[in-house]
């Protein structure tokens, strides 16, 4: 058995790498308490809930195509910015970036200074495009 372990290490390895990336994937968001909305879900909290979306991508990101309604607090600002979302700490607030991954950190943090409604757009922009929903540029 030990030989067997020791010839096959980095397959082994590699399997247990690639099981642990898959796992984080499906279920990290929820063990850091990230709730994500695909867009469908994150439409009907816009429609319904009166959500505000919040873009913490770069300004020449957000000016090359964004979500209409969107406010742009880029990722590195925000921590200084925080203030400017305490009257919508009642109300649900859509984290979105390109692909989902930048906002992550953002919106577990968020949750810990007590915003209890925040959500990250699952696949983030490109999402949104892929959807076929509308995006507003800046002339």
């Amino acid at each position: 058995m030990q030989q067997f372990l020791l010839d096959n290490l980095f397959t082994l390895s590699i399997t247990l790498i690639s099981g642990y990336m898959l796992f984080w994937s499906y279920f990290g968001n929820r063990i850091l308490g990230v709730k994500e909305a695909d867009t469908l879900q994150a439409m009907n909290l816009i429609n319904r809930n009166d959500a505000l979306l919040v873009d913490v991508r770069e300004q020449s990101e957000y000016d090359s195509g964004h979500i209409i309604n969107s406010k742009l607090m880029p990722a590195g600002k925000l921590k200084e910015r925080v203030g400017e979302l305490e009257k919508y700490r009642e109300r649900p607030i859509i984290l979105v970036c390109r692909s989902g991954a930048r906002a992550t950190p953002i919106a577990s943090w968020l949750g810990k200074q007590g915003f209890g409604q925040v959500y990250l757009l699952s696949g983030g922009v490109l999402a949104w495009q892929k959807a076929k929903l509308p995006l507003e540029k800046k002339k």
